[in-house]
């Protein structure tokens, strides 16, 4: 199983860098250039506005979405609201971060109305998909809401409600650098983009971006420098790096998130 989501991962990657898809970001203010910066990394674009007057047409045009709730203004709402719409319209894939919903009673609430219009994926850490799921198991969040389900932490699960995965790669320097599970998000946007099952796309990003974590460790001295070796990890990780390290852990299915 390992060899097979690093072969989906090497795959997804490939079609990433051939195809530069675009991916529209609406992210945490202190979150966006290490966001782009990420994207561009691995071969993606990335564009940011949230003028309401123009994000209707960059989403529509782009070929993914990331709603991540980390700046969470009045304004920002109305325009998440716009950019959903215009991808719901095109069919482009979305996925949903509900950064912080587990600190506020009203940042759930939003996130939950958002859940149910009908995002391709959900990433968030263990709070804050247990906030989202009001104590259903995960696998049962992702079956009612029809999208596939990704709790990240030491090991990220991923499920869509059927079958569930474990990926065991990563780093803790991963946590000590702002904007890196905002930057995840995009990344795991992109792999969205390139089609297939979106169980499997999320997993093999999740893949991917706990090989380039370990591989960056490799290399840092701490966080500063772990950043910066970290998109350098981003944009050279290859199938062979992918199959050696690959690591799956256990599946959280059935089980409270």
């Amino acid at each position: 199983m390992p060899a097979k989501l690093a072969r989906i991962a090497a795959d997804r990657l490939g079609l990433i860098r051939a195809r530069r898809p675009r991916i529209h970001v609406v992210t945490n203010t202190v979150a966006q250039t290490f966001t782009a910066n990420a994207l561009l990394a691995i071969g993606a674009v990335p564009s940011m506005t949230t003028a309401a007057d123009e994000i209707g047409a960059f989403v529509a045009g782009a070929d993914g979405l990331l709603v991540n709730l980390g700046t969470l203004e009045a304004d920002r709402r109305g325009a998440i609201r716009i950019a959903i719409a215009a991808a719901e319209d095109k069919g482009i894939p979305w996925l949903l971060d509900p950064v912080f919903i587990d600190r506020s009673p009203a940042r759930a609430a939003f996130a939950r109305e958002l859940a149910g219009l009908g995002p391709a994926a959900i990433r968030g850490n263990a709070a804050e998909i247990a906030a989202l799921a009001e104590g259903e198991a995960i696998d049962a969040l992702a079956r009612r809401l029809g999208a596939v389900v990704a709790q990240t932490g030491e090991s990220d699960h991923v499920t869509d409600g059927t079958r569930g995965l474990s990926v065991a790669n990563g780093h803790p320097l991963m946590a000590k650098v702002t904007a890196m599970g905002c930057a995840g998000a995009a990344i795991t946007t992109a792999f969205l983009t390139c089609g297939g099952e979106a169980a499997e796309s999320v997993a093999a990003a999740l893949l991917a971006l706990g090989i380039a974590g370990e591989a960056a460790a490799e290399e840092a001295r701490g966080p500063g420098t772990f950043a910066a070796a970290y998109l350098d990890a981003l944009h050279g990780v290859d199938a062979l790096e992918l199959a050696t390290r690959a690591r799956l852990g256990p599946d959280l299915r059935e089980k409270r998130s």
